[in-house]
């Protein structure tokens, strides 16, 4: 496959989440992602993380966001270790960081530190709130911008506490943006040069407030939690009990709504004035959650996500073990299986993007420092790599 990004090198200075999870789209659509990371602290963190250990250097979590991905061990404060940087920053298009907005200029890995190295290169900083503003200092997470920009207020049921997303949704988007804004000034990188690029996690999260957002802003509506995870204003377009469990509907239009009542055999309710119209039955929502769940209750989720599919838009709602077990995933490709160095044959999720209809290769992500030899050693020439390695540079 002839990936788009082949003959990119992006240095990633990264860990945990955003940083990796964005630059791991970089790789696999052809980059060549070097994670430089520092020894004696044992790296990326995310190698001794989560519930799995695959090596002492590596674990189920981090190879979630390090697919396809190299390792090289230097110490950036060390002047030797600074140096070999250097070196690198001349053979890369793209020095990567998700540090504290603060970090990047100490650390020289903004572009007025290395435009002297590499006039073009570009430099893109994920950080928490930003590299200029008051909290450029400040650490920060994902949990925290959901709870800031008003994602827990949203989230959950309205006599329940404020509930966050059950993954890391703004890690994820800002990977994603960052990503985005990396490979857009690239493009841009013949006629007008190397440059900073900024993504904040506090930026992504507050732009992802969309709708609610301008609403509020233009027309002072407050949107709150509704009951059942159901859309402010369209309905049905909520959970809703089946025999065994909960299924989700969505009829986000008049037709889908007119379809439903047929496949449910009830089209008696289509001409019931209480929902008549799509403000009808947002009015009286409660009333039509006791119909519906009435109806549903009858049998089970599987039968009516049968029932109903290719219909109007429906879904059942699965465990992690059905969603990943199910047939449909790995007949699309989405899930693929690799070669770990140590555990042998390893089961990953795919990127999303297809190329010409196929799937993007990948590879599990290297161990720290393995590729320490092909390339400080056999392509920048360095020949005391053991040396370097006993006085921490390396």
């Amino acid at each position: 496959m002839n990936k788009p990004l082949s003959g990119i090198r992006i240095l990633a200075i990264e860990q945990f989440g955003a940083g990796p999870y964005g630059s791991m789209y970089l790789a696999e659509l052809g980059a060549e992602v070097i994670k430089i990371e520092n020894r004696a602290s044992g790296g990326d963190p995310s190698r001794q993380s989560g519930s799995v250990t695959l090596t002492e250097d590596d674990s189920a979590y981090f190879q979630a966001f390090n697919l396809s991905k190299r390792s090289v061990t230097l110490n950036l404060k060390d002047p030797k270790g600074r140096e070999l940087f250097e070196q690198l920053v001349e053979t890369a298009d793209v020095v990567w960081n998700n540090l504290r907005g603060s970090q990047p200029a100490k650390l020289g890995l903004d572009y007025d530190s290395l435009k002297h190295v590499k006039p073009d290169i570009i430099c893109t900083h994920i950080s928490a709130y930003g590299r200029d503003n008051e909290r450029a200092d400040w650490p920060g997470y994902d949990y925290l911008m959901q709870a800031e920009c008003g994602f827990l207020e949203m989230t959950g049921e309205p006599d329940s506490p404020p509930t966050r997303f059950g993954l890391s949704m703004i890690d994820f988007m800002t990977g994603v943006v960052a990503a985005l804004g990396c490979v857009s000034a690239l493009l841009g990188r013949a006629t007008q040069g190397g440059r900073d690029i900024d993504i904040s996690l506090f930026d992504v999260a507050l732009h992802q407030l969309s709708y609610p957002g301008t609403w509020y802003m233009n027309h002072q509506i407050k949107t709150g939690r509704q009951s059942r995870s159901a859309h402010p204003y369209n309905t049905p377009v909520q959970l809703y009990r089946t025999k065994d469990g909960w299924i989700f509907l969505m009829c986000m239009t008049q037709k889908f709504w007119e379809l439903l009542v047929d496949r449910i055999d009830h089209p008696s309710l289509a001409e019931d004035p209480r929902f008549a119209t799509m403000a009808d039955r947002a009015q009286n929502r409660d009333i039509l959650t006791d119909v519906l769940d009435g109806i549903l209750s009858t049998n089970t989720t599987q039968h009516w996500f049968e029932h109903l599919q290719t219909y109007i838009p429906v879904a059942p709602v699965n465990d992690l073990p059905k969603a990943l077990d199910s047939g449909f995933p790995v007949a699309t490709g989405m899930i693929q299986s690799l070669q770990h160095r140590s555990f042998g044959d390893y089961r990953a999720l795919s990127n999303p993007i297809k190329l010409d209809n196929q799937r993007l290769s990948a590879a599990c992500g290297n161990g720290l420092g393995a590729d320490n030899d092909a390339i400080l050693g056999e392509e920048l020439g360095i020949d005391n790599l053991d040396a370097l390695r006993d006085a921490g540079v390396i």
